[in-house]
């Protein structure tokens, strides 16, 4: 497969699992960061963070067992520098529980614009400065495949219709990542509400770049939302939650990404066998390409 027919299959298959539907949308997150379009891959380095060190580690690796490319989950270089424009998703997210259009886009530009000064000062460049020193194809996708993640879960909880909060666990560790999460001590938690409530409306937030706003909370649980289930969730993002008096799922960080990952690379290799190392909190599993299948139903 060319670098650039694997990039196009990646943000086509993000496309159709997107929460706004699969129109053309552009994400900022995701790009070939290093490398001729035209080259191709067969052998390829994937972890959920990827920066310099990792980028050392594949050189190595290529020397010893060959490799064509590095995939990167978060986003580095120009990807990283305006990542926070694929936010604009999340105002879709917000309108599909009943937000106003008009409020869901206030809520948004407050956070739009921190998230934006908050990145403004990083390195942007410093990790594909290493991949294009060391001559190494390096690429992220980052949006299509929290896509993934978002569309999965959100099927499998409407499927499995939790009745109680510690309902939510259970299903989400009927997932291998969770499952291997968990095994390591960062499985999905409950970090507030009582396990044997019921969650009533659950509003899921896996993707649309970072953690939304804030002030959406209080807006969410005026719609009637009960319950949020989120990969991660900041202490200030926490209290706001706790004065909405929302229940909150965790799901973990890099489990949920890992899963997105896989969904994600389950389509791509329906089309070509690629050769998959794993690093950097990101393991392997197959899903067979299902994303709503019944195979992890209970």
């Amino acid at each position: 497969m060319k670098l650039s027919s694997l990039y196009n299959q990646a943000i086509k298959l993000g496309r159709l699992y997107d929460p706004r539907g699969s129109r053309p949308w552009r994400y900022a997150d995701s790009a070939i960061l290093f490398g001729e379009p035209d080259i191709e891959v067969k052998r390829i380095l994937v972890g959920i963070d990827i920066e310099v060190g990792e980028l050392l580690l594949a050189d190595k690796l290529r020397s010893t067992q060959g490799l064509d490319l590095v995939i990167s989950h978060h986003p580095e270089g120009a990807a990283l520098a305006h990542f926070y424009e694929v936010m604009q998703l999340q105002v879709d997210m917000l309108k599909g529980v009943g937000i106003e259009p008009d409020v869901a886009r206030q809520l948004l530009e407050e956070r739009y614009t921190e998230v934006a000064r908050k990145i403004s000062p990083i390195n942007h460049m410093r990790t594909t400065d290493t991949a294009r020193l060391l001559n190494l194809p390096f690429m992220c996708l980052h949006t299509p495949a929290d896509n993934h993640v978002w569309f999965f879960l959100q099927r499998l909880l409407e499927k499995n219709k939790p009745e109680r909060l510690e309902e939510i666990v259970e299903i989400l560790e009927t997932l291998p990542e969770y499952r291997q999460a968990k095994a390591n001590y960062a499985g999905p938690k409950i970090i507030r509400g009582n396990p044997r409530s019921y969650p009533g409306k659950i509003f899921l937030e896996m993707t649309g770049g970072t953690e939304g706003p804030k002030q959406a909370f209080d807006k969410l649980a005026k719609k009637g939302v009960r319950t949020l289930v989120s990969m991660h969730l900041s202490e200030e993002h926490f209290r706001k939650v706790r004065e909405s008096n929302l229940n909150v799922v965790i799901a973990g960080h890099t489990s949920s990404d890992t899963l997105g990952l896989n969904l994600l690379l389950d389509g791509i290799q329906k089309q070509e066998k690629l050769k998959v190392i794993c690093c950097s909190g990101f393991r392997r599993f197959n899903h067979n390409g299902k994303l709503y299948s019944t195979k992890y139903i209970r």
